[in-house]
């Protein structure tokens, strides 16, 4: 797929900051004002409203997805993540398309299928690894049994209280290093199927670009936190706006990230 920039400025005012107009491709991404962690929200809002009806639909059937794949024994949990990265490449593909004024469709959500689908898998494979790896010193801290124990569901509060400090310990440890994974997989899928990166070249630009940005991210997860505790006060409903919301900013921050006006 060649590198075409298809982007029109969006409709509302907080949109057209918060995502940089067509220009040149920046590898490494750039660094932008701390404001746009709060503008990157808005523009993933705008691209919402034009088509919300699709967007909710296109939440309950990944969630659906995710569901039926997790029903399989043994590799369900193992499949669920390796396409995730497939599905969040399709998504990406429908975000850009509704960016350029052509129609977001619920088929959107598997075109990772279609396009780019053995980088997308790597990527997946790669993310999978990088969680076993991220896991193990949470078992070492926890001791093997109460760790999956607490990880299958199975523990009780006398599983929890036997484990005391070393279960807090070990979410720590899994929280700190996660943070460098999603930095290294958040504008991954939108590299490798918009612009054809190999997988690690892409993590490595998705990391680049989110440590350059660590004040507007720090902004952005301030202001998701605080509207996630509101989408989950109406029985969660909320988060059947939040998470599109969520998911088309990482697109619109993509874009004003990689690219210069």
């Amino acid at each position: 797929m060649s590198e075409m920039n298809p982007y029109t400025p969006p409709e509302s005012p907080a949109a057209g900051t918060a995502a940089a107009k067509a220009g040149n491709f920046i590898a490494g991404g750039r660094a932008v004002d701390a404001g746009r962690g709060w503008e990157w929200i808005a523009s993933g809002f705008a691209l919402f409203k034009k088509q919300p009806g699709i967007w909710i639909l296109m939440v309950i059937v990944v969630l659906l997805c995710s569901i039926l794949i997790s029903l399989v024994p043994v590799i369900g949990g193992l499949a669920n993540m390796l396409l995730l990265q497939v599905f969040a490449g399709g998504i990406m593909l429908g975000c850009r398309a509704l960016d350029s004024g052509e129609n977001f469709e619920v088929g959107h959500v598997f075109a990772g299928f279609k396009q780019n689908t053995s980088n997308l898998v790597v990527l997946g494979l790669l993310a999978l690894v990088a969680w076993v790896i991220i896991l193990i010193p949470a078992m070492l801290i926890m001791g093997g049994g109460s760790f999956l124990a607490i990880m299958r569901g199975g523990a009780d509060l006398a599983s929890f209280a036997a484990v005391g400090l070393s279960f807090v310990l070990a979410v720590l440890v899994v929280l700190s290093l996660s943070i460098p994974l999603y930095m290294a997989l958040w504008f991954a899928p939108a590299l490798v199927v918009f612009h054809e990166l190999k997988p690690v070249e892409a993590m490595k630009a998705s990391f680049s670009a989110c440590l350059k940005n660590a004040i507007p991210f720090l902004l952005y997860s301030v202001i998701l936190l605080a509207l996630s505790m509101i989408a989950a006060i109406p029985f969660g409903l909320g988060f059947l706006v939040l998470v599109p919301v969520m998911v088309a900013s990482i697109y619109t921050a993509y874009r004003d990230i990689f690219f210069a006006g």
